[in-house]
């Protein structure tokens, strides 16, 4: 009886060419997976607290420039910091006295937490 010297499995040598050029692909995508920790929110607390308040800061200062309450922006932005907004409310307010800018009011009605539409008259 003559042995073959057929390997036992064949699959073998093509799972290690994939190999090869698995590991190269697999070393990018994990670059570009930490490439992409600030979309994770791994930055450092101080610096997601910093952002988080420019936005309300900024938020504040629309509210005011579009003529509405503080009490309306709190409602929207329900996630925000208020003293963050009140201080942007009260920048842009000076901001437009120094300046006399007048409000520019919102052509569409804001969406509440909620989904729905506030009426125009409240």
């Amino acid at each position: 009886m003559s042995q073959t010297s057929a390997s036992p499995r064949p699959y073998a040598a093509a799972i290690g060419g994939l190999c090869r050029i698995g590991r190269p692909l697999l070393a990018a995508a994990a670059l570009l997976a930490a490439a992409g920790c600030d979309y994770l929110g791994l930055q450092p607390l101080s610096q997601i607290e910093a952002k988080r308040d420019a936005d309300a800061r900024a938020i504040g200062g629309a509210c005011r420039q579009a003529g509405r309450a503080l009490e309306d922006c709190y409602t929207f932005n329900p996630h925000m910091s208020k003293a963050a907004i009140f201080t942007g409310w009260r920048e842009m307010n000076d901001y437009m006295r120094q300046n006399n800018l007048t409000e520019v009011r919102p052509e569409v009605a804001p969406m509440l937490p909620s989904g729905r539409a506030r009426a125009a008259g409240t």
